[in-house]
């Protein structure tokens, strides 16, 4: 039994391809998650889900221009991107503490239970 991957959201490409729970595109080097491609929700870098409002944290040093944000600063009140939004694949628009609005990748940040 063979399933037909979809097609690339970013470039149509036909050629599609899975590289763990990465659906990945040969032609432009897209990468997504199959579960965002049929709507699930989004993520963060251990699974938990993210909604609009949250707090996370996150999970790895970013390096932004001369400076870095650092693992564990805590952003608050994040805002989940619609897909057409997205840019490359930073699909979360928030505020971060220091630097000021930016959009962030689900799999750098960690949710925060309260």
């Amino acid at each position: 039994m063979t399933t037909e991957l979809p097609p690339c959201p970013k470039c149509e490409s036909p050629y599609t391809y899975e590289d763990g729970p990465l659906l990945v595109c040969p032609e432009c080097a897209h990468e997504w998650s199959a579960t965002e491609e049929e709507g699930e929700t989004i993520r963060d870098s251990v699974g938990n889900e993210l909604k609009d409002g949250d707090s996370v944290t996150i999970a790895k040093d970013l390096k932004v221009g001369n400076k870095s944000i650092k693992v564990g600063t805590k952003v608050k009140n994040i805002r989940i991107l619609p897909r057409d939004q997205w840019i490359g694949d930073h699909d979360i628009d928030a505020k971060v503490p220091g630097f000021g609005p930016m959009g962030l990748k689900s799999s750098v940040v960690k949710k925060i239970f309260d």
